[in-house]
């Protein structure tokens, strides 16, 4: 009863205002505010208000900052009750209800927008997608596709908000799909995985054409990542590809360059899916990236970390001693030429910890039983780094000498455990 008194209220209220349009007048406003409120109030559950016919066609009055607000109002009570929405429909309507935060209002396009504002407006459109929920499968994708619709429309300045939130919703459903695949036809959730994984791609490109790369690259990473986890290799591969297409054509701030390198051999080193082809050709890339950074310090680092895309315990196929050692021997080299210059300019940097670094990498691979890294040559290494500290004295780092003691404690510890990793250490000389 109360609900159809609402419903006729405010289809009288759309009758009266029709002749009016947009409201100007405060007062009024605020009385329509309150009639907007009223239902939210009551029920405190914003399905019974997507119900109301009316109730989209009287917010069309409001002004674009008031409209905002309101939208505000309803994602707060939407939270507060930790209601889901459930079906496409609802959602459609919902986002009808909430435009004003979607994208920019025809009238609205030249007003002064606060940043502080608009950020946490945002982040409430972000945090109200992770509220649209059901447990049916097919419809969960039905309502995915219906966000994307009114996302995409949002704006170079709302995608990096609203973008990852709908990517990491979008791969819940990928990992529910995926689990279905021992219950339910295999070659129809593929086929809809597929077309999950195509959608992802348009909405992330979004990103990169805004620009924001960083974010766009990451959320190329996650896919990628939950791709192998699908056992598509193909999708795999292009969210890679387009990672890398990103890092060369878009990142070029150092800083960004290193965190991304990290997390492309990170995440390339978890992935299982790829055959010898394609994971030599990314392998391959990664390491001619981590090669030409800025710094030969970071490149060092990026070279050392490139050895375990090699070595992949879980992996018996990739298991390549000697391009492991390869891998160490450049970071050596480049290390070597970093120390150079630190001489040369005299100065105190970070390139003597880059030797024992080098060697906790050589311990790690000989321990695991790389027959190309030998008790020898982790033997040159700590040498090496003696003579290094040696000859810099003055000027060497307590932290790197502290290191490289740690790292020789560990050595002993091991041969004091005896064993058969133990006995491989018995020849080395501190």
């Amino acid at each position: 009863m109360q609900i159809m008194l609402l419903f006729d209220f405010q289809g009288a209220c759309v009758t009266k205002l029709s002749s009016k349009g947009k409201l100007e007048d405060g007062r009024a406003t605020k009385q329509l505010v309150a009639l907007l409120s009223a239902p939210l109030e009551k029920y405190n559950d914003i399905v019974t208000v997507l119900t109301l016919s009316n109730y989209p066609h009287v917010l069309e009055y409001l002004d674009n900052k008031t409209s905002k607000i309101m939208a505000v109002v309803i994602i707060q009570n939407i939270m507060k009750n930790y209601t889901f929405i459930s079906t496409a429909d609802r959602v459609e309507s919902l986002f009808t209800l909430i435009r004003g935060l979607i994208k920019d209002q025809e009238r609205g396009t030249h007003d002064e927008v606060d940043e502080e504002d608009f950020t946490e407006e945002q982040n409430a459109v972000a945090r109200l997608l992770h509220m649209l929920h059901t447990d049916d499968l097919e419809e969960i994708s039905k309502i995915i596709f219906t966000v994307k619709k009114h996302i995409l429309t949002g704006g170079p300045k709302r995608l990096p908000f609203t973008v990852p939130p709908l990517v990491f919703s979008t791969l819940k459903l990928v990992r529910r799909l995926n689990g279905n695949n021992k219950t339910t036809d295999k070659e129809q959730i593929t086929a809809t995985l597929t077309k999950i994984f195509q959608m992802l791609n348009q909405v992330i490109e979004a990103l990169s054409d805004i620009p924001a790369p960083e974010v766009a690259l990451r959320l190329y990473l996650q896919c990628a990542q939950a791709a192998n986890d699908c056992e598509l290799e193909p999708v795999a591969y292009e969210f890679f590809t387009q990672a890398y297409i990103l890092y060369e054509e878009e990142i070029s701030d150092s800083r960004s360059q290193i965190t991304a390198i990290h997390l492309i051999v990170g995440t390339l080193q978890m992935m299982h899916v790829f055959g010898i082809e394609n994971r030599d050709t990314l392998t391959h890339k990664a390491t001619g990236y981590s090669a030409k950074l800025l710094k030969k310090l970071d490149q060092c680092r990026a070279v050392y970390s490139c050895s375990h895309l090699y070595w992949v315990d879980k992996l018996e196929a990739v298991k390549d001693g000697e391009r492991v050692l390869r891998c160490l021997k450049r970071a050596l080299r480049i290390a070597s030429a970093a120390q150079q210059m630190t001489n040369a300019t005299r100065g105190v940097g970070g390139s003597s910890a880059l030797f024992v670094e080098i060697l906790n990498k050589h311990i790690y691979f000989f321990e695991k039983g790389n027959t190309h890294v030998t008790a020898d040559s982790i033997q040159s290494l700590i040498d090496l780094v003696k003579e290094e500290m040696k000859s810099a004295a003055s000027t060497s780092d307590p932290t790197v000498a502290a290191f490289f003691a740690s790292t020789l404690r560990y050595i002993q510890f091991l041969r004091q455990k005896g064993g058969v990793v133990g006995e491989k250490y018995n020849s080395i000389k501190f």
